[in-house]
Formats: structure tokens, sequence, C-alpha cells
């Protein structure tokens, strides 16, 4: 799935659109996507001028913005929006640094009318960025 099919999924937009890809999906279960660190990010100009890093509540979002791509797929969530309801066991192993390629996998763990939990785990090659669990709402 390309940039334009996800746009036409979720909301999210430039700069706040914090994947690039999806290389794979099983609507209401499973997610995998990418995004391509650059140094074009805007958050690096202060997050730090000169050691940037990319910020893990940005890595947080982009797992939760995969995962709202696994869940708003479904027939009868499209046009809805998927908002964070809370964040949990939330652990960052790695820095994440211009140039590094995070692959997002995120599976949907429970699913009920309006809500559901969410396990996402980042990766910068076969090394484990960022990992936690997410509780989201449609609306």
């Amino acid at each position: 799935m390309n940039i334009e099919e996800i746009m036409a999924i979720i909301p999210h937009r430039y700069p706040f659109l914090l994947i690039d890809k999806i290389e794979e999906i099983i609507p209401g279960e499973k997610v995998v996507a990418v995004k391509n660190v650059t140094m074009n990010e805007e958050f690096f100009q202060g997050h730090f001028p000169n050691r940037p890093v990319m910020p893990g509540v940005l890595i947080i979002e982009a797992m939760a913005q995969a995962g709202a791509v696994a869940i708003l797929s479904m027939e009868e969530y499209k046009g809805k929006t998927a908002l964070f309801g809370a964040i949990d066991k939330a652990k960052f192993r790695k820095q994440v640094v211009p140039g590094d390629v995070l692959r997002l996998e995120v599976s949907i763990i429970k699913l009920k009318k309006n809500a559901g939990i969410g396990k996402g785990v980042a990766y910068v090659g076969d090394k484990k960025a960022a990992e936690g669990e997410f509780t989201f709402l449609i609306g």
C-alpha cells in the first residue's frame, strides 16, 4: 500500500503522517508498515540540532498510525478516526536516527465495537527500537 492509499484510510498528513508504506496488512488483525527516517524531518531541527534523534513519542505515534490503518481499513470502520485512549508498557530500546528504516509491526489484540487494544514493536533492522500497547477509541 502506497502513501496515497494510506492517506485515503487515515486522516494524517505531512508533517504528521509518520508512515511511508504498508508492506503487509490483515485488516483488523495486523499490519507491517515502514517509515524512512530522513534528516528532512521537521522535528530534527530541534531534537537535537547536533545529534538528531527521533523522539520516542513519535515512534509510538508511528506505530499507532500503522495500527489505525489496520482497523480503519475494515469495511465497518471506513471513514472513521482512531484516537489514543491509553499507552501502556512503552519501552524505548534503541535510538532512531536519520537514515534508519523503521519497521512497524502492530497486532490488534482486542477489538470491540468502538475500542480496542493494539501491540506494536518498532524495529531498525533486526533490533527493537521501541514497543508498547495502545488502547484506541474509534469515532
